[in-house]
This record gives structure tokens, sequence and C-alpha cells, in this order.
């Protein structure tokens, strides 16, 4: 099959270029001073943590909402849990709607058990919320997106809530301000779903505005967030020069070329400093992944899609002879890409760097059944088959145990990650469905 034969979908070429190759958000110069700042400012902060503990609950409550929404919380790990730990062993101590309902959310988020009872007291005999307020109903709205299977109090209450507050917005009944601001984005996107890195870009906006913020805390979130920023910059720069170097758009010009964009979601998957090179390596294969989607997906016949599929298998390359022209050039570049990457692991002593040639092999194996099963497929089917068949594809568990190995996981929880148990399932299934949806938008246009 020549190209001119093939059907495949039109990309729009990537708007970065080598962007990334000139620009750095600060010298090398600037980089050490704000390090070096920050490092003594984390420490009296964390100090600030410590001393927390002797005052009241509203006010540990509002630290550690601060820290997590600004994105400091993963400097103060141990002094974070051990305040959380604290304040889940005493009790029920909330007295407003508020204060009960940031405790439940900042305690669920923890992993710590917390029962839905504690709403019970905002409720009357109807089953309605007693409170009007609505800084307190925007933080109870947030709450129950951490709720469980059964927890029918919460999901009545954030039905309604969302319905008030949807109302209050269309009615301008909330002055302008910081709150209705935060009303408006929470309606879009619940605070529970931020990706942490967004959410301290736009938290940080929003603390500046508040009349209770504390301007040490806002001077450390402005300095973290311009040190990672850097880092970032400094990844997406090695990222750029690899991407360069390989030539893809060269020899596949049907492909994404989606490598920034690749790098913005690892961010959502590991985005501390000490975790760079991790980053750098699941932004390497997601890549690729985004490319093999393309070839099975919209562009290989379905025996071009076997042939590769036992190329990738054998991991060899002579492999490749078998192998239509434009698949093998990129199959030279995935193998010699994968094996500097497990060189790399294997000398920072990661003992699972095997992991990443077999995540990868086992992704080429689930488009080729999704493909091989759409090619054969003449009848209408049932969400449940389809689910069977591209649940695995989304390669969201592939995400998820990637992430393991680079962060030195052990062997047990990437093969349990890879069994796909029920919590890596529902993730896929979400993936998938947020995927089609996008799909089926895109190819509306």
């Amino acid at each position: 099959m020549n190209d001119n034969q093939r059907s495949h979908r039109f990309h729009h070429p990537t708007v970065w270029g080598d962007f990334f190759l000139g620009f750095r958000p600060f010298s090398p110069s600037q980089c050490l001073s704000m390090k070096n700042k920050a490092d003594v400012m984390k420490e009296e902060l964390r100090a600030t943590i410590v001393d927390s503990g002797s005052v009241d609950l509203p006010r540990k409550l509002e630290l550690v909402d601060t820290l997590q929404r600004l994105g400091l919380d993963y400097h103060y790990g141990k002094e974070i849990n051990d305040l959380l730990c604290g304040i889940h062993d005493a009790g029920d101590e909330a007295r407003d709607l508020h204060t009960a309902a940031l405790r439940f959310y900042l305690l669920r988020k923890h992993g710590l058990n917390v029962s839905p009872d504690v709403f019970q007291k905002f409720i009357d005999d109807e089953g309605k919320i007693t409170c009007n307020d609505t800084r307190s109903l925007l933080c109870m709205y947030n709450a129950a997106h951490v709720r469980t299977h059964g927890e029918e109090t919460l999901s009545s209450a954030m039905a309604y809530i969302k319905g008030h507050l949807q109302r209050a917005v269309e009615q301008q009944t909330i002055p302008p301000s910081i709150l209705l601001d935060q009303v408006r984005c929470t309606l879009e996107t619940p605070l529970f779903r931020r990706p942490r890195r967004v959410e301290a870009r736009h938290f940080i906006s929003v603390y500046e505005r508040m009349s209770t913020r504390n301007d040490a805390i806002l001077e450390l979130a402005k300095l973290d967030f311009s040190i990672l920023q850097a880092l970032y910059c400094e990844e997406l720069r090695t990222l750029t020069l690899w991407w360069k170097e390989l030539q893809l758009q060269d020899h596949l010009s049907f492909a994404r070329d989606r490598m920034v964009e690749m790098h913005f979601w690892m961010l959502g998957v590991l985005f501390e400093p000490q975790y760079s090179y991790g980053r750098i390596v699941l932004t390497k294969f997601f890549t690729f992944i985004s490319i093999f989607d393309d070839i099975y997906d919209s562009y290989s016949n379905l025996e071009e899609s076997r042939l590769l599929t036992m190329a990738m298998e054998r991991w060899d390359e002579q492999a490749a002879e078998h192998l239509p022209g434009y698949m093998k050039f990129f199959y030279s570049k995935v193998l010699a890409t994968m094996k500097v990457i497990e060189k790399d692991l294997d000398s920072q002593g990661n003992k699972h760097a095997d992991y990443v040639k077999k995540l990868l092999i086992d992704a080429t194996k689930c488009y080729y059944n999704e493909a091989k099963w759409r090619e054969e497929s003449d009848t209408p089917v049932t969400v449940e088959e389809h689910l069977r068949f591209s649940v695995p594809s989304s390669c969201c568990m592939h995400v998820a145990c990637l992430a393991f190995v680079v962060i030195g996981a052990s062997g047990d929880t990437i093969e349990w990650g890879m069994t796909y148990p029920k919590i890596m399932r529902a993730s896929c299934v979400i993936g998938r469905v947020i995927n089609d949806v996008a799909s089926h938008e895109r190819e509306q246009e």
C-alpha cells in the first residue's frame, strides 16, 4: 500500500518547534539565588507548621489547605501527615459547615477514614442543607467529590450545591470577588480534579489577593514555582534535542508531534524535582506511544500492524527486515532510545529497568488486539465489548506502572499494576471514555 492509498487523520503541526532550545526563564545565577533563599524560607515555614499543632482546628486546616493548593506541601510530608493524623485522632470538633467540610476533604484525600455522618448536623429532616453561606457550600461541594460508593448524602449534597451555585452565578447574587472567581472555577473543574501544578499557578494569584494571606508563604510559593518552572524548561530543552535528533517527522509525516504536551501530561503524574529523569523517561515513552497509536489506529493496515507487533515482541534489530519502510526507521529509533533508558536506569541502581521494554511491548499488543477486533467486527457492538478491547489501549495502566518503575517501586508493585486491579481498570475506563469523547468531537469538526 502506498502513501496515497492510505487514509489517515490530519494532525496540526506542533506549535513549539525549537522554542525550548533557547528559552530559559531565569539565568543560572538567578536560579542559584532563588534556591538558596527558598532553602532558608522552607525551614522557617517548617517551624511554623510544627508550631501550628497547638492552634485551633480551623487554622490548622486552612494552613494545610493553603500549602497544598500553593504546591508547597511536598516539602513537608512528615509535618503535614503528623498534623492530619492528629486532627483525625481528635475526632469531629467542627462546629460549622466550612470547617467540617474542609476537615473531611483533607483527611479523605490523605487516605484517612472519615464518616460522612459528620455532615448530618448540617442537614434538616427534609434532607436539605441548613447553611446558605456560599464559602461553606463551596467547600462542601469540593468535599463531596471524595465520596465513595453508597454515600448518598454526599451525592445529594453535590447535586443540590451545584445547582445552588450555578443559579447564584447566573443571577449575580454573589458580588464580584475572590469568592465568585473561586465558585466559577470550581463549577468548571472541582478542586479534587485539578492538576497540582496548574492549581499551584492558579492559587498563587488567588492567594495574593487575600487579605488573610501570609506574605512569607506567598513569597516561598512564588520562588518554588519559579524554581520548578526552570527545571521543567531544562527538561524540555533536553527532550527537544532528543526529538530533533530522532528526525521522525521526516519519515513519519502522518504522526503527531506532541512531545511538549506529553511532558505537561507527565507533570500530572510526577511533578517533584527529584523525579526529573523519571519525567524525561515518561515523556519519551509516551511520545513513542502516541506514534504507535497513530500507526495502529489510522495509518497501517492489519498485516503491517501484525508485523510490527511481532517485531516488538522479538525486540531485535534483525526483526526490522520484515517491516515496511516507514516502520523500519521508527523501530530502530525505539530500540535505541529504550536501550539508553534501560542503561541509565541500571546505572542509577534501578532494579526494574527491564519493565520499560515490557510495558512498551505490551502497549503494542493492546493496540494490535484492538485494531484486529475493529477490522474483523462487522456488527454493532455493546459498550462492554468495546471497553474489553479498548480499555487496555488507553495505556493508563502503562502510565502508572512506568511511574512505579522510575520512582523505584518494588517488582511486586509493578506486577500488581499490570494485572489491572480495580483501581487501575477504573482509571483506564475513565481515560478511554475521555479519549473517545475527544476523538469524536475532533472528527465532527
